[in-house]
């Protein structure tokens, strides 16, 4: 699956770099981990090889759940190294608990980048799937638990390509339909509309079905269909609210919401007057530390702050602790709104300083991108977006 900016995961750890993409893992990756080895070792291989040890069982299910990892991020290459090939920067793949994702720092610029995307994860999937079978062929005659888990993997690829091609967005054959349609009407955002909608959909299907399922006894299974189409409903809804901020700041340089004249720290400010006078009074978490003369010394931040003791902040300054500021907290004027954005929602902050050759112009806050979108959604869009922004304009004040 692949997925642009968003906001479905916790906290991420790296584990590896390859091909210059880096893997990480959401913390919630970890239960489904475990539940996979539950599952296959208490439940899938006993039924299915039954007469084993029990601790043959636990290293099946060990195996098994670590192949599932392998062929995810297999799978989730494959969408990365067809995006790069087209030119689309790719930002990494991430595991969580409901499989993984492609993360896109944009979305593609054609109907058949999409396609060839959407389509590159179900096809090695199915390959995938073929070679565990031929692996268990050919080691017909080695130990149960070998076959039986290699069999599993075979399984498991087919099952994994099968799901992802049911066309509800933002699953792969979600992308699919959406290419075919974008090709068709020429209308990226109609196509977006319509298999988001088709998404949100199927994620009510599967509510319905987890339910049933709880009903008549099967509670694990129906809560993870539940939780599936809980999922899926969000991602669908989620992904084309995207879309919509997307295409209403596209092409709009900050400096057109950037504020002037923001409020400066003199780099001799006493650290005791920096959190009584700045940080307390302004109610920011970041201040630009400038020269008399405009120059920009760096960023000052509470994270700088408390590196130093308490008891010692009389005894040192604002142009002392300051870091350089760089892309994390700074933009040009000439930067892009999506973008800023972007770095807003992944750092967490609220506001970016706007500078040019170490000069401060100005600030860009998520408060005014976010004005601006309420209008331009309102006056474009209809209710249901607005709504929305209007939701994430509460939770920026």
């Amino acid at each position: 699956m692949e997925g642009g900016k968003s906001a479905v995961f916790g906290r991420k750890f790296k584990i590896f770099k390859l091909l210059g993409f880096e893997v990480h893992i959401d913390a919630s990756w970890l239960i489904l981990a475990l539940l996979v080895v539950w599952s296959l070792a208490r439940g899938y291989f006993p039924y299915s090889y039954p007469g084993l040890e029990n601790a043959t069982y636990w290293w099946m299910g060990v195996a098994g759940a670590l192949g599932l990892f392998l062929s995810i991020v297999i799978h989730e290459f494959s969408h990365s190294l067809v995006a790069r090939r087209r030119g689309l920067p790719m930002r990494g793949i991430t595991l969580f608990i409901f499989g993984g994702v492609a993360e896109m720092s944009s979305e593609p610029p054609n109907a058949e980048t999409e396609f060839r995307m959407a389509i590159a994860g179900p096809i090695v999937s199915v390959a995938l799937g073929i070679v565990f079978y031929l692996i268990h062929f050919l080691l017909s005659g080695s130990s149960t638990a070998v076959t039986g888990t290699v069999s599993y993997l075979g399984f498991i690829n087919i099952a994994l390509a099968v799901f992802n091609m049911i066309p509800a967005f933002p699953l792969d054959g979600g992308r699919v339909l959406r290419a075919y349609l974008w090709n068709r009407r020429a209308d990226m955002r109609s196509a977006t509309r319509t298999a988001a909608n088709l998404g949100s959909g199927f994620g009510a299907l599967l509510i319905a079905l987890g339910a049933v399922n709880v009903v008549f006894g099967n509670f694990i299974g129906g809560m993870w269909w539940f939780l599936i189409g809980l999922f899926l409903r969000g991602a669908s809804a989620s992904s084309y609210q995207q879309l919509e901020v997307r295409k209403a700041l596209e092409g709009e340089p900050v400096s057109r919401f950037m504020t002037a004249n923001p409020v400066t720290v003199p780099p001799s400010t006493r650290l005791t007057d920096l959190v009584e006078g700045y940080f307390y009074r302004y109610h920011h978490r970041m201040f630009p530390v400038v020269e008399v003369d405009g120059l920009l010394v760096g960023c000052v931040s509470t994270q700088d702050l408390k590196v130093v003791p308490r008891e010692e902040w009389y005894r040192h300054t604002a142009g002392e602790i300051a870091e350089q500021c760089g892309g994390n907290n700074t933009v040009t004027p000439e930067t892009d709104a999506v973008e800023a954005l972007g770095r807003m929602t992944r750092g967490g902050q609220s506001r970016l300083l706007v500078a040019r050759e170490e000069r401060l112009l100005g600030v860009v806050t998520l408060k005014d991108l976010l004005n601006f979108l309420a209008i331009k959604l309102d006056l474009e869009s209809g209710s249901r977006q607005l709504s929305r922004i209007e939701q994430m304009i509460g939770a920026s004040r």
